[in-house]
């Protein structure tokens, strides 16, 4: 698997030997002195990639980097790398999502291997992420009776009593039901609701319009 690996070590001998030996496994690589350096020109996520990250560095330390992107909504994956075997350290740094953690001096092999994880979860984020946006999409253009429609039949009401709650008919609730599955392109109620569930809507408007 291809991307773009970002290095972030203050050691410009180490960054020298790393992009070195990413680049004779076919990555391509972009390196950073300092956490505030890769801030500063924040890494598209349009590519597949991943950050390697030394844990001590002056200025804004990795755990620190790793805090901030998060903040940020970044989801390329952190490897971090350090001299130290600080269990503490470590074990918050996986807590707070980390790929990996690995201690140098670090081998190739077990480089490539950390490296391949990372860009295999970070395209599973892509793919998902993708997915998820053209759930929004359809949603977006559901009419706002549609809409209405939705957000009632994917919390299990029926056909009578949606029309009962809207003040309307059941046979046109059938027909705004029937666009519905349409226009989000799903043959089943079961997979309305699981679309439903995955694009945050359940979650975002529980509560809401729960008399029938």
């Amino acid at each position: 698997m291809t991307g773009l690996v970002h290095v972030v070590d203050d050691d410009a001998s180490f960054r020298t030997a790393i992009e070195r030996r990413l680049k004779k496994a076919g990555y391509k690589v972009a390196i950073y002195p300092s956490a505030q350096e890769l801030l500063d020109g924040l890494p598209s996520e349009s590519e597949l990639g991943c950050i390697l990250l030394d844990v001590r560095i002056p200025g804004l330390s990795g755990p620190e980097l790793q805090g901030r992107l998060s903040e940020l909504g970044s989801t390329l994956p952190i490897v971090f790398l350090s001299g130290y075997a600080d269990v503490q350290t470590t074990v918050r740094a996986i807590k707070a999502g980390a790929e990996d953690f690995l201690t140098k001096p670090v081998s190739s092999e077990e480089l490539v291997d950390a490296v391949e994880r990372a860009l295999a979860r970070h395209q599973a984020t892509r793919n998902q992420k993708l997915k998820l946006d053209l759930v929004r999409a359809q949603i977006a253009t559901l009419t706002p009776r549609e809409r209405e429609v939705f957000e009632l039949v994917i919390r299990g009401k029926t056909n009578k009593q949606v029309a009962n709650v809207l003040g309307t008919t059941e046979r046109t609730i059938k027909a705004h039901r029937h666009k519905v599955m349409e226009k989000m392109q799903v043959p089943s109620l079961a997979e309305l609701v699981s679309l439903a569930e995955r694009a945050g809507v359940l979650a975002d408007r529980s509560g809401t319009r729960q008399t029938s």
